[in-house]
């Protein structure tokens, strides 16, 4: 699923500034609190985006978390365990970046349509927001195919024509190799290579990329160790039994799991005040990836 809220920005009858947003404190590096900001620039600056390690891009995941651990809610969707807090962080990241990231399963149920950079934002970044899907099979959801401003689509070679048939044929980023047999159940030759997706995003100069999974593009990604940062929302809320966690996929052939890697929590921010929408409680963690 995605990382969190319904991907649309503000509602049009919003004012000229959010000023209805829950504040929130800064509990690592250290203390400080971030009151409700128009312009939210001091929330931009701690997740200003690093220089690449991993090539000519930046890859930042954000996902979103109950505190048992659930990466969605009753109606598969993570907007069902999400609040305000989050969603003010979602904007910032959003803002920030030059292409959302995410899988066509995620894009078809969480109803993804052409993205528009947080208008009230556009100050922290002005170029257009791009959206750019991992389909193997070349399908694109079909509210994103017919509308007006096509994804970018990454596929390999086996869902090439049928990507071609549902956007232009300059929207279509081939990116892998034929491969022989089956993979996970998939069609020979419908293997992604993502490293080379993500460097076809830079060559366009898509080089900030935020991925909202779903859980599976998340699970990939970290196998092929393409993430830099991880940004995980908890909200106190508990799901139960059912849903899965942000990331998803089978471990390596021969194995049940791969070793634990390490992290550095760059920030830890948390929502203070209980209010209508957004308890208190919620974190919002910033995770830096080393190489590796």
């Amino acid at each position: 699923m995605t990382s969190t809220t319904a991907p649309s920005d503000e509602p049009p009858a919003a004012p000229a500034g959010r000023t209805d947003l829950p504040p929130l404190d800064v509990l690592l590096p250290a203390a400080e609190h971030l009151p409700p900001d128009p312009r939210e620039e001091r929330l931009a600056a701690l997740y200003a985006y690093g220089p690449p390690a991993r090539g000519a891009h930046v890859v930042r995941a954000n996902m979103v978390t109950s505190v048992d651990g659930a990466a969605w809610g009753p109606d598969h969707r993570s907007g069902s365990i999400n609040d305000d807090a989050d969603w003010r962080v979602f904007r910032v990241l959003r803002a920030l970046a030059d292409v959302v990231l995410v899988g066509a399963g995620t894009a078809r149920a969480e109803g993804y349509t052409a993205l528009d950079r947080p208008r009230r934002l556009r100050h922290l970044h002005d170029a257009p927001l791009e959206l750019a899907i991992v389909t193997r099979t070349g399908r694109v959801p079909e509210a994103l195919a017919r509308g007006d401003r096509p994804p970018l689509v990454l596929t390999g070679p086996a869902g090439a024509a049928t990507a071609t048939g549902d956007v232009p044929a300059d929207r279509v980023l081939v990116v892998g190799q034929d491969t022989a047999g089956t993979r996970d159940g998939h069609a020979p030759g419908a293997a992604v290579d993502l490293a080379a997706g993500l460097a076809a995003l830079a060559e366009r100069g898509l080089a900030r990329v935020l991925t909202e999974g779903g859980p599976t593009l998340l699970g990939d990604l970290l196998a092929a160790d393409l993430v830099d940062e991880l940004c995980v929302t908890t909200t106190p809320s508990v799901v139960g039994q059912g849903p899965g966690r942000i990331v998803a996929g089978a471990a390596p052939s021969g194995t049940t799991a791969l070793p634990p890697r390490g992290a550095r929590l760059a920030h830890l921010l948390h929502s203070p005040e209980d209010r209508p929408g957004s308890p208190a409680g919620t974190t919002a963690a910033r995770w830096l990836l080393p190489i590796g």
